[in-house]
């Protein structure tokens, strides 16, 4: 856990060395603010909650999540500093752990600085604060496997761009797959138990349990389960780079 902790603070610092990551928490607040007072109408339907706030929460971590996560293994493989990092005293596992949580880290200041909207639905009227703290939860958990994905997307390419578009879409992909749009493509010839496997990956049903004030234990397990998979395959990516 030291070398995981040292790692972390490694990367952590290192975002807030460039004015990018300043760039992505300016967009995210920015675009929070507006999803919730302006498109999701916070005054015109007079009711105190934070229902349209978080709603946007898996749009918004379709392209923060991605773009925080395409670095993490990409730029190591351009510079050549992962051939560096490796070198140190770390197992694979630890640097990978330790990558993702500086990201995590650094998503959750994002979303911790959200707060003062949080107080002012308080100061406008009386919502279940409950219920917005189990969406808190329940948006970290997401974010973690967003970030766990793109994490392992970004081990696969040198080059960040390609990182954040294929990260993007499969991202995409595992927030739709709960939906009638994408069960749709299956039913008529898939058996039932394809379609609830297809539906039970789905990040925006499990984050939508979460975000109706309950912390389920199936959806809390799936989301750290996606994360510690996509981890092992991102180790295993890494181990595989590093062989060759």
């Amino acid at each position: 856990m030291r070398n995981v902790w040292i790692i972390a603070k490694r990367e952590l610092s290192a975002y807030f060395s460039t004015p990018l990551a300043y760039v992505f928490i300016v967009i995210f607040l920015a675009g929070t603010g507006a999803v919730t007072f302006f498109i999701g109408d916070f005054f015109g339907r007079g009711q105190a909650d934070l229902q349209s706030f978080f709603s946007f929460h898996p749009w918004l971590f379709l392209v923060l999540i991605p773009a925080i996560g395409m670095r993490l293994w990409a730029e190591e493989r351009k510079t050549g500093t992962i051939e560096l990092l490796m070198t140190l005293p770390v197992t694979t596992g630890e640097a990978v752990v330790g990558k993702f949580v500086a990201a995590w880290l650094f998503t959750g200041i994002a979303l911790g600085l959200t707060f003062p909207i949080w107080i002012s639905v308080n100061y406008l009227g009386d919502p279940d604060n409950g219920v917005i703290f189990a969406s808190y939860v329940g948006s970290m958990l997401m974010a973690g496997a967003l970030l766990a994905l793109a994490s392992c997307i970004s081990a696969l390419t040198r080059n960040q761009v390609i990182a954040f578009v294929i990260g993007a879409a499969a991202s995409f992909l595992f927030l739709m797959s709960g939906l009638d749009l994408v069960l749709g493509l299956f039913r008529g010839w898939a058996p039932a138990y394809v379609l609830e496997m297809v539906a039970s990956m789905s990040f925006l049903v499990h984050f939508q349990t979460i975000s109706e004030g309950v912390l389920p234990i199936p959806a809390i397990i799936f989301f750290l389960s996606m994360i510690t998979v996509c981890l092992f395959i991102n180790a295993q990516i890494v181990e595989l780079k590093k062989a060759s």
